[in-house]
């Protein structure tokens, strides 16, 4: 069986989408039909020119800069259609050894972020009683990682605040699931894992999917599809390519 989607009219914005999944999941989304917005705090020339994908800057840890954008969206397209929070930063700190700034600065764009896009994106979706939002999860939710704490809380807070965000928004058509997309090699990984140690334990063990592996399940979320809300869908393992 194929699986293919008709995002025509269809409008997400895409948190973090600059590089790895979110931009992936930018292409796909204009292959489909759709356009796509990227807010990221840098610009990426590889979406330039890219068919539905237009990119705003924005620090989404900056709640009066993600409803700038949000607003922008709307005055242009006048809908969204999907929100997929990706926003991430994973520095690699001890906890005895942390500042507070960094603390500080993981919570605001990993979780804080989400949470101004959410509440930026939600009166236009309640309107429309129409809409579907993604935030990213990880394992280190749930097993931790050794200087990965405030990323690994981060995660954790999500998966609650997800599924709260479910339950108050249901009566209005909206619907708010998680993802975990496993290890895929993005920029982020790539500089938390570099060659050999830990990258070559992933490879060996679970496998490293490509942010084109992550595509359709999220399509699949943001899709009329995906008949559910407050869900985790978790890709626990690389899937073997030919």
């Amino acid at each position: 069986m194929r699986a293919s989607f008709d995002a025509t009219g269809g409008v997400v914005v895409i948190t973090g989408g600059a590089n790895g999944i979110g931009a992936a999941l930018a292409r796909g989304i204009g292959a489909a039909g759709g356009t796509a917005v990227v807010f990221d705090i840098a610009h990426t020339a590889d979406l330039d020119g890219a068919p539905g994908v237009e990119q705003i800057t924005v620090d989404v840890a900056d709640r009066e800069a993600v409803f700038a954008a949000v607003d922008q969206v709307l005055a242009r397209y006048g809908h969204i259609d999907g929100l997929v929070a990706g926003a991430a930063i994973q520095p690699r700190t001890k906890v005895a050894d942390m500042p507070a700034e960094e603390w500080r600065r993981v919570l605001g764009v990993n979780l804080d972020g989400v949470v101004w896009a959410c509440q930026a994106v939600l009166p236009s979706m309640t309107k429309r009683r129409s809409g579907s939002i993604v935030v990213f999860t990880s394992g280190l939710a749930h097993m931790g990682r050794a200087e990965a704490s405030a990323y690994a809380a981060s995660k954790g807070a999500l998966i609650s605040f997800a599924k709260s965000l479910a339950a108050e928004v249901a009566e209005h058509r909206i619907r708010v699931n998680v993802l975990a997309p496993g290890v895929i090699d993005t920029p982020q990984f790539q500089a938390a894992n570099p060659t050999g140690g830990e990258r070559e334990h992933w490879a060996r063990t679970i496998g490293i999917g490509t942010p084109e592996d992550v595509v359709g399940p999220l399509l699949f979320l943001l899709s009329d599809a995906a008949t559910m809300t407050g869900s985790q869908l978790s890709r626990d393992r690389a899937y073997p390519k030919e």
